[in-house]
């Protein structure tokens, strides 16, 4: 151990000596309890950001924690290679997109060696390679085979001068990121996946889910959306089809006064035509094309719409009421048409305001101060049924069930559940993706590859013009197939995977990554599965985190796994932001990892931002943060390296002797089991670390002392290194050899303390007058109350406090603090 700590040499030895002897390697060992940390694997964009080093630090002191206390644990890493930027890459730059790829992963992976993360390297993957995708593809297949993947029309984003679709994150203010041109929309064929089919379980599970946090629960309980109401049939005059409209508020029925259809609706056009109303409605349809879905239900945005020149007829009172097109109603939700009612619910109230729409209360407020017949906005609570015939009277939370029961006794309607959640467009027109594994037979239809025949692999002869349909379809080889049902000459689909879809299984890979004869083996997940601590950014609450559930679901009901969720435990940590804002290019405030283990080394880089903030709230950084750690590890360093001879020879065992040393034994012993409980299971890793900073002020003080008790020094030193070593594991590694262990640190037990040296003999206590504290001493640990408030009575400066006063009343807290109240 070199005399100034050198943190270059240190970690560049150590990442070596881990990775030619596979330290953190790890197989079944069913002797064992396994543990499986995961943290969301990432993007190889080529650069590591703050945010990834804050993840993957968490995980790591998690990973390192639980395999000292005796787990088996799997800690793996990869890369969600296949998307968007390896395809703009080529296009920008002329790199093929695997190229691109392969070398941000290279470069991404000595980023994270150099961070010293305890990896097993062995189970990498990354989604754009052959031997992954290939049971991508297979994954698809059973999917399909068992009736959860299907093809329908649709509408998607198109970008008429780049003549291709677009994703909804490559539409920016309604326009073409690559070009600013105005995207509309366009109908395609494109392949589905039946989530729908999961919603319920989707969603009751969430209930039993006690290891994730309140606020990813309640993201997923809204975006699947579970309503219960009724589906009602409205008539459409002159015509012989219906409207059917789902509502939640069947008990506003009698408060219709218009219709509004979704712009996308199918009958839209039909009923325009012949109305008198066909140009109209074309020029609003042209307007609204290229709005999104997060614009056209903003509840700040003035309501837009047209008449389409027909009426709908009330299936219980026989009214007749216009019919709107309004971009505030989406098609994927419910049926794409609804009843208005502007007495009983603020959209409709704004657009019948605007419209001069009738407005027709039908539930009438308790609160007198409430004019129900002249309405400033809608009155949505609780309250009395008015103007509503047979019902008029009864409480309207009540008479929901009465009217859906009439509803049904009459035809004309039925009691239904809707869903918010919409299936699953995975079809993608883009070339850097999972090719999907489905071939068009002009005879068959629709036919999955031959399992034996995977992967489907990409082809190399395409073009990358950033226009048209797929790259795909510019290859000259890669369209044509042969039937797998009836051996005719087919043609393979063009579009490839959501890379969502990558995602969504690949912790599962991980378990048996080099399989190449299965996706991964039903023993292997069996042992390793769920996933007991992942760790991953708040913005994956609902996509990610819905569709990996999702998987994990359908694989379990095709007897692929042996757990029906994928995840026990859930931490989602916060952003990293400087000058309060996040980190961005852009903004110009962004520090790189690779500077900061340049300058101080991985180690401090680690504890600065394990030690800023508790792991779920946004970290604020600090360079004076990064300064102080440093020192702080330079001042432990400085601590072994003193101690190292005097404690070489020094028993394994000691007696307590003096206050002295029961100070020292108090402080190690109440460290070790703050950082026990902190780092395994509240992830409290600031105050841990702070506890051992504390730890390491007493062994300053200790070490001054004229009698030194060599063998708990001994036991102090080195239990400092262990408990430090999961935050900062090079410069622990040097230190424990130094101390004269040949094993690395990290395959040491985690050390136990002792309740007994927990007990102190005395302890401090404040003493206030009248609320301010006046005086500090020490007494007898855990004497009773009235041997308590006499010690510190009879505390001389206090006596002399008092003197002459008359005391009102003396509020005692034993072992911490009196209060004398005086007059």
């Amino acid at each position: 151990m070199l005399e100034k700590y050198n943190f270059r040499e240190i970690e560049k030895k150590w990442q070596k000596y881990w990775e030619e002897n596979k330290v953190f390697a790890t197989s079944e060992d069913e002797s064992k309890e396994k543990y499986y940390v995961l943290e969301m694997f990432p993007y190889p964009s080529g650069k590591l950001h703050m945010g990834h080093v804050r993840n993957y630090s968490i995980g790591d002191v998690i990973a390192r924690y639980k395999t000292m206390a005796g787990f088996n644990v799997l800690h793996p890493m990869g890369y969600d290679s296949f998307g968007l930027p390896a395809e703009n890459a080529a296009i920008k730059h002329g790199i093929a997109p695997a190229k691109w790829t392969t070398d941000n992963i290279a470069e991404m992976t000595q980023q994270l060696k150099a961070l010293g993360f305890s990896y097993d390297w062995d189970r990498e993957v990354a989604t754009c390679r052959p031997e992954y995708y290939k049971w991508m593809q297979w994954i698809f297949i059973q999917f399909y085979n068992k009736g959860l993947a299907y093809k329908k029309e649709n509408p998607v984003n198109w970008c008429p001068s780049c003549q291709t679709v677009l994703a909804n994150e490559q539409v920016v203010n309604g326009c073409c990121e690559r070009c600013g041109t105005v995207v509309g929309k366009k109908e395609l064929s494109q392949w589905y996946l039946k989530i729908t089919d999961y919603a319920d379980r989707l969603l009751n599970n969430l209930d039993k889910m006690e290891g994730w946090p309140s606020k990813v629960k309640i993201m997923q309980k809204n975006w699947i959306g579970k309503s219960v109401g009724a589906e009602v049939d409205f008539h459409i005059d002159g015509f012989d089809e219906k409207l059917t409209i789902f509502t939640t508020r069947p008990d506003t029925l009698y408060g219709v006064t218009y219709m509004v259809l979704a712009p996308e609706h199918p009958y839209v056009k039909k009923l325009a035509e012949g109305s008198g109303k066909e140009a109209e409605v074309e020029k609003y349809l042209d307007e609204i094309q290229h709005k999104s879905d997060i614009e056209r239900t903003s509840t700040t945005n003035e309501k837009t719409g047209v008449f389409i020149g027909r009426y709908a007829i009330n299936p219980l009172n026989g009214k007749k009421v216009p019919i709107f097109i309004s971009d505030y109603v989406l098609m994927d939700y419910g049926t794409g048409a609804i009843m208005a009612v502007p007495a009983h619910d603020q959209r409709d109230f704004e657009f019948a305001k605007k419209f001069d729409c009738e407005i027709i209360p039908v539930v009438e407020s308790e609160d007198p101060s409430i004019d129900i017949h002249h309405l400033t906005e809608a009155f949505v609570a609780e309250g009395k049924m008015i103007n509503s015939e047979m019902f008029t009277g009864m409480n309207n939370k009540e008479a929901i069930s009465k009217v859906v029961d009439y509803l049904e006794e009459k035809g004309i309607g039925k009691k239904s559940i809707n869903y918010r959640l919409r299936d699953w467009l995975i079809s993608r027109q883009r070339y850097w993706g999972a090719p999907i594994p489905m071939i068009y037979c002009d005879d068959c239809g629709w036919v999955p590859e031959k399992e034996e025949n995977l992967p489907v692999l990409l082809p190399t002869d395409v073009e990358f013009t950033g226009k048209g349909e797929s790259p795909l379809t510019t290859s000259k080889t890669f369209a044509k197939a042969v039937c797998p049902k009836c051996g005719k000459p087919a043609r393979r689909e063009m579009d490839t995977m959501d890379t969502f879809l990558d995602s969504s299984w690949y912790f599962l890979r991980y378990t048996d990554a080099k399989n190449d004869k299965e996706a991964f083996s039903k023993e292997k997940q069996k042992y390793w599965m769920n996933v007991d601590q992942y760790i991953g950014g708040v913005e994956h609450a609902i996509l990610h985190l819905m569709y990996a559930r999702f998987f994990q679901m359908a694989l379990y009901d095709l007897g692929y796994t042996t757990n029906e969720e994928p995840f026990e435990n859930l931490l989602t940590q916060g952003m990293v932001i400087k000058d309060g804002k996040k980190m961005s290019k852009s903004i110009g405030n962004v520090v790189s990892p690779a500077e900061i283990i340049e300058k101080y080394g991985a180690d401090t880089a680690r504890l600065f931002i394990l030690f800023a903030a508790p792991p779920e709230r946004e970290l604020d950084w600090s360079d004076a943060g990064v300064e102080g750690s440093y020192r702080f590890l330079n001042r432990v360093y400085r601590l072994v390296y003193e101690l190292t001879d005097v404690i070489k020879h020094a028993p394994n065992s000691y007696i307590l002797e003096t206050e002295e040393d029961k100070s020292l034994a108090f402080e190690m012993n109440t460290t070790i089991k703050k950082v026990s409980e902190d780092v395994g299971g509240r992830f409290s890793f600031n105050t841990a670390i702070s506890s051992i900073m504390e730890m390491v002020n007493e062994m300053y003080r200790y070490k001054e002392n004229e009698n030194i008790n060599l063998g708990l020094l001994k036991a102090a030193v080195e239990n400092l290194v262990l408990i430090l070593s999961p935050f900062t594991p090079h410069v622990c590694e040097e230190m424990w050899q130094s101390l004269g262990h040949n094993e690395s640190v990290h395959k040491i037990s985690w050390p136990k303390y002792d309740e007994a040296a927990m007990i102190k003999d005395t302890v401090e206590i404040v003493i206030q007058i009248n609320g301010k504290v006046k005086e500090k001493m020490n007494v007898t640990n855990n004497l009773d109350k009235s041997a308590f408030e006499k010690a510190a009575m009879e505390n001389e400066k206090v006596k002399a406090l008092i003197e002459g006063k008359n005391i009102v009343k003396v509020v005692a807290v034993p072992n911490k603090l009196l209060n004398i109240v005086v007059k």
